[in-house]
């Protein structure tokens, strides 16, 4: 493996009635406090209710920016800075899924800077500080809550970028399982898909001697394919909301990845996809993964591919070369995610060639070739999308 320092300051608070907590820890850095939220959710299934109540505690003045969309939008990040500045906001909360706490990182710095907010998600700026945030976790998926990463879209240009800062971890992070259980069936399948798709980012790889970090991942993805159809039968069950919460976490904290970078091909083709067509994140991994894995399989990765086979699905491999099993653990991959009730091309979505050209370009807008296990351009993502029809 290579060297490697790792750093984490998220104070992770885990568990049923966590949400006790939040008075403690929001009055450590002010009582003028910005609550953002997506579209409602929260009011409906009481978390917002219990939220300003432990608030109230504090005497907190709460100010509120709601309706964050699920691929949040620099427009609504820019509401969110304008409400901070205005009002002095001194912390904020972010009250949802990865969506709402990825606004929430952006508002947080672009409140402390005159630099537009898009100019530091392309990388044109640095983020040379944040107001102090915490996040209620209501949607176990991206793994937000505990790393300084964050996904903004501009819908005006049809862009999708990821980007981060040492100054955007959250202060700290509640996660109360029982939060998820309103989560309908169809956002909870898609929740899994991307906590997967963060493990198999991190897994392809060229790193020699990387052991333990494959065993961490290996586990991570055998659990979610076993917790997954029992979730499914029980949305209401705590346990197995409870497993998916962690593996959600773990999975993109930076505990997988030690000594090694992951590849990140695939996420930078879904960015693409639903710049053009705003569809669900988890939906778009599920249908381009299994055709990226095909289309950068050969002889010399073949063997990382093959170990997935064995490790996390079980396929007897012997007799069989090394690209044969790669290949079967492809398949069995993409039918675990269909048995689940994810999409399998992009015409579930009602995308066709049409737009292939278009969703190809964006792949490349921030540099001509993308991915680490296998360099690819914009030709290849031409490739990939036209397989995933």
């Amino acid at each position: 493996m290579e060297n490697f320092t790792f750093y984490n300051p998220v104070k992770l608070i885990f568990g049923k009635g966590q949400l006790d907590k939040l008075p403690e820890e929001a009055s450590k850095y002010g009582k003028k406090i910005l609550l953002v939220y997506g579209g409602g959710s929260i009011k409906r299934n009481g978390v917002y209710d219990n939220i300003i109540s432990k608030l109230d505690e504090i005497e907190a003045e709460v100010h509120e920016l709601s309706g964050v969309e699920p691929n949040p939008r620099v427009s609504t990040v820019r509401k969110g800075i304008d409400i901070c500045k205005s009002e002095n906001i001194e912390f904020l909360i972010a009250a949802g899924g990865g969506s709402t706490i990825d606004a929430t990182k952006a508002i947080a710095a672009g409140a402390k800077t005159e630099t537009d907010i898009w100019d530091i998600v392309t990388k044109k700026e640095k983020a040379k500080d944040a107001l102090p945030f915490g996040t209620v976790l209501t949607i176990s998926a991206t793994g937000s809550e505990m790393n300084r990463g964050s996904v903004l879209t501009n819908w005006e240009t049809h862009e999708k970028h990821g980007w981060g800062s040492p100054y955007t971890y959250p202060k700290f992070s509640i996660l109360d399982p029982a939060h998820t259980f309103s989560v309908p069936r169809e956002q909870t399948v898609y929740g899994m898909v991307d906590i997967m798709s963060h493990v198999l980012e991190h897994y392809f790889h060229h790193t020699r001697n990387t052991p333990v970090q494959d065993r961490f991942c290996e586990s991570i993805l055998r659990t979610i394919i076993e917790t997954a159809p029992k979730l499914l039968d029980d949305l209401e069950n705590y346990e197995h909301r409870e497993t998916v919460m962690l593996s959600g976490t773990l999975a993109l904290n930076d505990m997988l990845n030690m000594g090694y970078r992951g590849d990140w091909g695939t996420h930078n083709l879904e960015h693409a996809v639903s710049a053009v067509h705003d569809i669900p994140h988890g939906g778009g991994l599920a249908i381009l993964f299994p055709n990226w894995m095909r289309y950068v399989l050969d002889k010399d990765n073949a063997y990382r591919f093959k170990q997935l086979a064995e490790r996390v699905f079980d396929i007897d491999t012997s007799g069989k070369s090394d690209y044969d099993a790669a290949v079967e653990g492809i398949e069995r991959l993409r039918d675990f995610w269909i048995s689940i009730g994810a999409p399998a091309t992009l015409g579930d979505y009602g995308i066709d060639e049409a737009s292939i050209e278009e969703m190809a370009d964006k792949t490349v807008i921030a540099r001509p070739e993308y991915g680490n296990l296998k360099k690819l351009t914009r030709d290849d993502s031409v490739n990939i999308l036209k397989s995933s029809l």
